[in-house]
């Protein structure tokens, strides 16, 4: 598929499969489609019209988008900066299965989705902020709540277009741990970024996206090497591995 934002063309002849339950990072410099690759995935982009182009998810190429936001778990930075009214958590997460922000009047809520609700708050260990305002969390908090709305479904597989932005490193921390076990759990991980130590261990597949294009695909322990980051980033780094995390520097 190729895929155009208004006049401009931002992503090129990409061919890519994801697996059920793969753990998966795209990454790439500002710029380079990976956002527009999220958004082409969840609906909110359409590829170029043409013969060849298409896009299938969970062997579909046409859903109810209401029926699939229940499939697919969407964390981004423009959810998170939409989650700031004054909402409780609880609220914010139960509102995951409206694909609201917040619940409203006709919003019928049912014990089973409480209790599922309070399931997600114990696995993201948020219940000390249960009672708390969205407006009120730090980033941090916010992005586990934003987390937690995205889990309340069960989704086959979780969408996380750059978690760790504007994050401190206890923060950091306490998310890479969540997306740990998240993934341990068997969810499928689909993890957009830019910055290297956002890979966790459990992420074994690496692709390289680069004004637009696919420009390597394959075994992280093949990809992540100090020349390849260099010509995808244009920058001369050095790569350091420490307890199955990569930093450059």
């Amino acid at each position: 598929m190729s895929v155009a934002r208004g006049l401009k063309t931002v992503l090129y002849d990409i061919n890519l499969t994801i697996a059920p339950g793969e753990h998966v990072a795209i990454l790439g410099p500002n710029g380079s489609g990976k956002s527009t690759l999220i958004k082409t995935i969840t609906r909110e982009c359409y590829p170029l019209a043409g013969d060849d182009c298409h896009v299938k998810i969970l062997g579909r190429d046409r859903w109810n988008v209401f029926e699939l936001r229940s499939l697919l778990g969407i964390v981004s930075n423009d959810l998170t900066a939409t989650c700031t009214r004054d909402i409780s958590v609880e609220e914010g997460i139960l509102s995951g299965f409206f694909s609201s922000i917040g619940l409203q009047p006709y919003h019928h809520v049912t014990p089973a989705m409480r209790e599922k609700a309070r399931g997600v708050i114990e696995l993201l260990k948020i219940g000390h902020l249960r009672g708390r305002w969205l407006a009120e969390l730090s980033s941090g908090e916010a992005r586990r709540v934003v987390i937690g709305r995205a889990l309340v479904h069960s989704p086959l597989a979780l969408l996380l277009d750059e978690p760790a932005n504007s994050l401190d490193l206890f923060a950091m921390h306490e998310l890479r741990q969540t997306l740990r076990t998240l993934a341990q759990s068997g969810i499928g991980i689909v993890l957009v970024t830019h910055h290297l130590p956002d890979l966790i261990p459990e992420i074994e597949r690496v692709i390289f996206l680069d004004n637009g294009r696919i420009s390597a695909d394959g075994p992280k322990t093949e990809l992540l090497t100090a020349e390849r980051l260099s010509r995808l980033f244009g920058v001369s780094v050095q790569l350091i591995e420490r307890d199955g995390y990569f930093h450059l520097c």
